[in-house]
């Protein structure tokens, strides 16, 4: 299994963070290859969404679902379809503020945004390839830049959710054999 796992502070309480967290067809304003999200369900667990992505020459849908929540620290998910892939949001609320949090600021979460797959579990016949494209050479391509696209989604919702840009300091977190 491979792991992307990017984390960082949030200068709100969890319940906030939660409930802008669960509204998850927003999130393709934040990505750069997630064209569209289709929802099926409230959030909850068996909430089902349809993710159109693309990049380079490809196009593809990851069908997912909710698969369990603990409001307001943690939402669980799986992709349903063609790879095994589990991940989940978890809000972990801070005992102290940072040294660095803004003097406006009385309360800071960690939010991190985890993401387990198996590249193996996918086969050439689950996406449409170009011709004399190999799976193995996009899976190469491909991990550097889901790990980019995790930066990127984790910096523009915190921009968001705080309702004002700043410098987003973000953590990677990574186990052995990723």
């Amino acid at each position: 299994m491979d792991e992307i796992a990017v984390s960082t502070v949030v200068y709100l309480p969890p319940e906030e963070i939660y409930e802008f967290l669960v509204d998850f067809p927003r999130y393709a304003d934040y990505s750069k290859h997630l064209r569209d999200v289709r929802q099926s369900g409230d959030g909850s667990p068996g909430t089902r969404y349809a993710l159109y992505f693309s990049w380079w020459k490809l196009t593809y849908t990851a069908e997912s679902k909710v698969t369990d929540v603990t409001p307001p620290t943690r939402i669980d998910w799986t992709i349903t379809k063609d790879v095994h892939a589990v991940g989940r949001w978890r809000v972990e609320e801070l005992d102290d503020l940072p040294a660095d949090a803004p003097s406006e600021d009385e309360t800071a979460c960690r939010v991190f945004f985890e993401v387990e797959y198996d590249p193996d579990s996918v086969s050439a016949g689950d996406i449409d390839l170009p011709r004399f494209v190999s799976l193995g050479w996009v899976i190469d391509k491909l991990r550097p830049v889901l790990q980019k696209e995790a930066e990127r989604i984790v910096e523009r919702i915190v921009a968001d959710i705080e309702g004002r840009p700043r410098r987003v300091e973000l953590t990677i977190h990574s186990k052995p054999g990723s």
